[in-house]
């Protein structure tokens, strides 16, 4: 049907991919207004594509391989690394610095606001510091919740790789928010302004009664 030119079908397409093609771009550029441009260009390519679909693979597997392609894209025309990001090579030797990276982020100040928001805030972060490759593999997985067979199939690299990037990027992210916890019980039912303020004024009008 969208071969054939019907508009109806892609936009059901689009809206039933959409979160899994932007989270997809989200994890390579680590920009919102950019993986939302990614992911538009990546349907363009998809829309003119797809006559050239055989089914050979998942409709999401291919669609996912797309934004993937434009979104490494974008980063090489950026420059903003010198190094270009591969998801199928080698990334252990940027682990290192990766790690530092995360263990230099402040801890946040969830003070204000919901709890839920703060925490999805706090995790978003948290995964943005995995390193390049890592990170997309561990959204697909965890996020999407993707099998391995079918991020292999997206990202073009063995099932192999996929699981031992994913439990790595698991170990990670545990131990990032590990120490956020770490910090976060400094400020644990924290005693300082309103309820202490309360607490004082309560026994004050109590002893003057």
């Amino acid at each position: 049907r969208i071969v054939a030119g019907d508009r109806d079908a892609f936009c059901a397409l689009m809206r039933r991919h959409n979160q899994t093609l932007y989270r997809t771009a989200r994890s390579i550029l680590k920009d919102d207004a950019e993986a939302e441009d990614a992911v538009q260009d990546a349907y363009l390519l998809a829309y003119r594509g797809m006559g050239a679909f055989r089914g050979e693979a998942k409709l999401s597997s291919w669609l996912v391989r797309i934004v993937v392609n434009e979104a490494i894209a974008r980063t090489r025309k950026r420059k903003r690394r010198a190094e270009i990001i591969r998801l199928d090579g080698d990334v252990e030797s940027a682990v290192t610095a990766e790690e530092i990276a995360m263990d230099a982020v402040a801890p946040g100040q969830p003070e204000q606001g919901a709890l839920r928001a703060e925490t999805r805030r706090l995790l978003e972060k948290k995964i943005d510091g995995l390193p390049d490759a890592f990170r997309t593999v561990f959204v697909l997985r965890a996020v999407e919740e993707m099998s391995v067979k079918e991020v292999a199939a997206a990202l073009n690299i063995p099932e192999a790789t996929v699981r031992t990037r994913f439990f790595r990027a698991r170990g990670l992210l545990r131990e990032a928010l590990a120490r956020e916890v770490d910090f976060a019980f400094e400020d644990a039912f924290a005693f300082a302004g309103e309820r202490c303020d309360r607490i004082v004024a309560g026994v004050l009008a109590r002893i003057e009664e």
